[in-house]
C-alpha cells in the first residue's frame, strides 16, 4: 500500500509505515493536483498537516482512499463526516502536539510581558546608538508569576497549558463548553507531583478575571474574541491566540492595542492565513510566530508514530 504524506512526515514515522510493508510518498503536490496523484499513483492512505484541504470533490474524485490522516489536533480542513459516510476512515494525533502547543502559548507570554519582540526589533537598529533609551523604553516588564491566566478551551491542549502555568506559580481559570472539571497533574523531575482540580466557568467570568487569555479552541463560525469581549475585559490584558486563525476578530484586537486595554497579544494563527493583514505583522505590541505550535522535533516524531500505529492497527483489524 502507498501513503501519500503530502504536508510531510518524520523520519520516525516514514520507518515505522516502512516497517509495516508501506511505500511513503513525500512529494508535495499542489492543492488542484492532488486527487489525480493519488489516483495515478494508487495511493490508499493520504496524510496531511493544515496546509492540505480534503473536501468533498477530493473524497468523491478518490474511490481507492481508505484512510485519511491529519498530523495534528484539528481537523477542519478534512470534510470528516463525509469521509466517514463514504468509509473512510479519518484520524487524527489529537495528543501528539499538546506540549508544543503550550510551551509556544509561553513563549509568547514572555515575550509579550517582557518585550521581547519589540526589543529583538530595535536592538539591531538602536542598540549601538540608544541603548540606555531602549532600556528605559523596555524597564516595566511584569512577572507571570502570582498572575491569573484564563484558558478557553480545556481539552488536551489547554490543559497542558494549565500545568505550566501551575509550575510557574500562577492562578489558573478556564471556560469549556464541554469540560465541566479537569484534574490537571503537574510532575516534577523526581518523580513527585500534585493534582489541582479545575472547575470551568462561564466564558464572561474568565474574560472578566483574567491578567492573561490564551484561546485552544476548534475553528468557529464567529468570533470568541470580538469589541464586546474586549471591554469587559481587565484593562492591561494579555492575548495570546495559539489555536486557529478567525476566532479573534483582528480588528478589534488591534483597536485594544491601540487604545492601551490591550497590553500586548501573541499569535501564531491569523484571519487571512496565509497572508496576514500588514497591520497585524507591522503592529509593536504584538509577538508573531507563523503557525508553528505543534512544529517542534518531538512533537513531529510522536505526530509520525502515531499515525503509523493507528494505520497499521486499522488496516490490521479490517484484514483479520
Amino acid at each position: 500500500m502507498k501513503v501519500l504524506a503530502n504536508d510531510g512526515i518524520s523520519k520516525s514515522g516514514i520507518d515505522a509505515l516502512h516497517k509495516g510493508g508501506f511505500e511513503v510518498l513525500t512529494t508535495k503536490v499542489a492543492q488542484e493536483q492532488v486527487a489525480n496523484y493519488i489516483n495515478t499513483h494508487d495511493i490508499s492512505v493520504l496524510l496531511v498537516r493544515s496546509a492540505t484541504k480534503v473536501r468533498k470533490d477530493i473524497i468523491d474524485a478518490c474511490p481507492g482512499l481508505k484512510i485519511i490522516g491529519r498530523g495534528g489536533v484539528g481537523m477542519d480542513n478534512i470534510d470528516v463526516d463525509y469521509a466517514r459516510s463514504k468509509g473512510i476512515h479519518v484520524i487524527n494525533t489529537p495528543a501528539s502536539s499538546s506540549e508544543s502547543v503550550a510551551e509556544l502559548v509561553f513563549a509568547h507570554l514572555f515575550t509579550g510581558v517582557r518585550f521581547l519582540h519589540d526589543s529583538n526589533r530595535n536592538m539591531p537598529l538602536e542598540g549601538d546608538s540608544n541603548f540606555e533609551g531602549l532600556k528605559k523604553a523596555y524597564a516595566n516588564g511584569i512577572e507571570l508569576r502570582g498572575k491569573t491566566l484564563g484558558i478557553i478551551g480545556f481539552g488536551r491542549i489547554g490543559q497542558a497549558v494549565a500545568k505550566m502555568a501551575l509550575g510557574l506559580g500562577m492562578k489558573v481559570i478556564a471556560s469549556d463548553k464541554f469540560v465541566g472539571k479537569a484534574d490537571v497533574r503537574v510532575d516534577f523531575y523526581n518523580g513527585q507531583f500534585i493534582n489541582v482540580e479545575i472547575e470551568t466557568e462561564p466564558i464572561e467570568d474568565v474574560f472578566r478575571h483574567a491578567d492573561f487569555i490564551t484561546l485552544h479552541v476548534p475553528s468557529q463560525d464567529g468570533y470568541i474574541i470580538g469589541k464586546n469581549e474586549i471591554e469587559i475585559m481587565k484593562n492591561d490584558v494579555g492575548i495570546v491566540n495559539c489555536a486557529r486563525g478567525g476566532v479573534i476578530d483582528e480588528v478589534a484586537l488591534v483597536e485594544g492595542l491601540e487604545s492601551g486595554k490591550i497590553l500586548f497579544a501573541g499569535l501564531d494563527v491569523f484571519e487571512n492565513e496565509p497572508n496576514p493583514e500588514i497591520q497585524i505583522l507591522m503592529h509593536p505590541k504584538i509577538s508573531l510566530t507563523p503557525h508553528i505550535g505543534a512544529a517542534t522535533l518531538e512533537a513531529q516524531d510522536r505526530i509520525g508514530t502515531e499515525l503509523a500505529e493507528q494505520i497499521m492497527s486499522i488496516l490490521k483489524t479490517n484484514l483479520s
